[in-house]
């Protein structure tokens, strides 16, 4: 039994129906389920006799856990099997197979004492009781947190997850404090006739099994590849200069996020270069203080105590130089003499370049100028006639004398022009006449 699209367990797969619960019909795609693992050695043949018995089955969500092959069935990445439980049995899928399983069994400490057995291929009556059973999970979540609100608990029902045979039903809930769920019990055995398990999670594996998008526009990271959840602390955010704002460095769990630890090693690394954050400088000024430190441009701003308003950036080399220099008892000079000079660099503008109207622009100005050269008297050329560009009575480029200029400013020419543009002004700013429409006749005898 596979997948809608009938490739299951291919590594070229490629499911359209990708979701957090997987497939439409079955859930059994590899490719389509979050923390689906990729099985490199599977085009490797395995140099020795002996294989390895143990095979990775997944259920809903992240749940997994290793099983032995007891009887040698012939399984695969894809294949529905019906696993040992308790009480009954459960179905699953398999994840992983080959030799690939013990390096995951040793990474999550999982032991091969005492394990689990497969106890065959699932059936198509396996198959039926465990679709019907996934089927009713989310009716039975919406009645369980209607139950658990009656009774007044100060606790969330997160998941619901149904065992393969339908016997047993597990609650994923999340609480603050503990919670007396005795009661309960009582109400879900009466209201569900199955047996109940009740298991609290944290808040960070609940966002593992809800899903969403987090602030980066991906899938979250513990619901899609992250299996182990590191502790994270606002120490992460200081190492590396991000202001302590809960808004922005919590994630839909609520608490930090797990991405602070991925640079955090790198950022170590280059602060180790670095003086000391509380590093005091005793210039001919006075003492200066550390504000602030760049770990990219790999500088340091210091203020002085009485004036710490403004504020010096200084290279890390040149700040070792000057705490040398306080350890041999000398004083350094002032922090205006030592501040680094910025080249200032020309900025462009993305939005303005990306801009379709940018080739238009130089053909309006052009085209605003020569209105503005004509008179106003003169008519636009008519048909493929072209206006001249350059006017008949061009004066030459030479630097004229004097006494032309005042001649030019008071020739007739010019007085004639100006007389025309006030005369001008007046007759386009009168209203225009509009004619009034005139009523139709009334026709008594229509």
């Amino acid at each position: 039994m596979s997948c809608g699209c009938k490739t299951s367990g291919d590594s070229s797969h490629s499911c359209g129906t990708k979701s957090a619960n997987g497939c439409e019909s079955v859930d059994t795609c590899g490719n389509s389920y979050k923390l689906s693992v990729f099985d490199w050695l599977s085009n490797i043949n395995n140099p020795s006799e002996s294989k390895c018995d143990f095979v990775e089955v997944r259920f809903k969500n992240d749940r997994k856990h290793f099983y032995k092959n007891v009887h040698h069935l012939p399984l695969h990445i894809g294949s529905v099997v019906t696993v040992e439980s308790s009480p009954g049995h459960d179905t699953g899928v398999v994840s992983l197979t080959g030799e690939l399983v013990k390096i995951q069994m040793k990474k999550k400490n999982a032991t091969e004492e005492n394990p689990l057995k497969i106890y065959r291929l699932a059936n198509q009556r396996d198959i039926e009781v465990w679709q019907q059973s996934r089927e009713k999970e989310e009716s039975v979540k919406i009645q369980a947190r209607k139950i658990a609100y009656a009774l007044n608990l100060n606790m969330k029902i997160t998941d619901v997850e149904f065992q393969g045979d339908g016997q047993k039903v597990t609650f994923y809930y999340t609480a603050d404090n503990r919670v007396d769920f005795r009661q309960l019990i009582k109400e879900y055995a009466a209201a569900f006739r199955t047996k109940i398990d009740m298991k609290q999670i944290g808040f960070r594996q609940e966002a593992a099994k809800v899903g969403g998008i987090g602030s980066c526009g991906r899938e979250l990271c513990c619901s899609t590849w992250l299996t182990d959840f590191r502790s994270v602390n606002t120490n992460a955010a200081r190492y590396q200069q991000l202001s302590i704002n809960p808004q922005k460095l919590a994630g839909q769990c609520g608490k930090l996020k797990c991405c602070l630890n991925y640079e955090l090693d790198s950022y170590l690394d280059t602060l180790s270069d670095f003086p000391s954050s509380s590093t005091t400088l005793d210039t001919e000024k006075g003492k200066a203080f550390c504000i602030k430190i760049d770990v990219f441009k790999k500088r340091m701003w210091f203020a002085y105590v009485d004036h710490s308003m403004a504020w010096y950036d200084l290279e890390v080399g040149e700040v070792k130089k000057l705490i040398a220099q306080n350890k041999r008892g000398e004083k350094t000079p002032p922090l205006e003499d030592l501040k680094v000079l910025d080249v200032p660099t020309k900025s462009v503008d993305l939005i303005q370049e990306s801009n379709i109207e940018r080739f238009d622009r130089k053909n309006r100005n052009q085209g605003k100028n020569q209105n503005r050269k004509k008179p106003n008297n003169q008519q636009k050329p008519s048909g493929k006639q072209r206006p001249n560009p350059k006017p008949e009575n061009k004066v030459s480029e030479k630097k004229p004398d004097d006494n032309q200029g005042e001649r030019r400013k008071n020739s007739p020419e010019k007085v004639q022009q100006q007389n025309q543009t006030q005369n001008a002004k007046p007759q386009n700013q009168q209203k225009k006449n509009f004619k009034k429409k005139i009523q139709p006749k009334r026709d008594d005898n229509a």
